[in-house]
């Protein structure tokens, strides 16, 4: 990962369904709200080639019926991950740790930016205390 680059490869977002089953079974959460974070730091023999972070995000069809609003949301999420990885990533690096996220939003209506960046914050934050 070249320092200070902003961008989120697809290595970074969670799509293998081995790994999304063994975070929702095992992993541990907390809210940041409007976002609850799933978290599962990985053991050695389970890393493989991953990141030092992978996420996913999922906004639920029973409070946004459109897709075009649960897109959105999904976009203003990955937009507050996306400036604030590099946190993160340093944060990992230091504690030689990766970790499994996933991000469910849980407001019945859109927030502004800014609440997405605090909840990105206070994410890293308690991630942070917490690995």
């Amino acid at each position: 990962m070249v320092e200070g680059k902003y961008t989120l490869s697809k290595e970074e977002r969670l799509s293998w369904k081995r790994y999304i089953d063994l975070l929702f079974d095992k992993g541990n959460s907390f809210v940041a709200f409007p976002l609850r974070v799933i978290f599962l730091p990985l053991s050695e023999d389970e890393k493989a080639a991953l990141p030092p972070s992978s996420m996913l995000i999922s906004v639920s069809k029973k409070k946004f019926k459109r897709a075009v609003k649960r897109n959105r949301v999904k976009r203003l999420v990955r937009e507050a991950y996306r400036l604030r990885k590099q946190e993160l990533f340093s944060l990992l690096e230091e504690k030689g740790k990766t970790v499994l996220l996933a991000f469910i939003y849980m407001d019945k209506e859109i927030r502004p930016f800014s609440d997405m960046e605090k909840a990105m914050d206070k994410t890293i934050r308690l991630l942070g205390e917490k690995l």
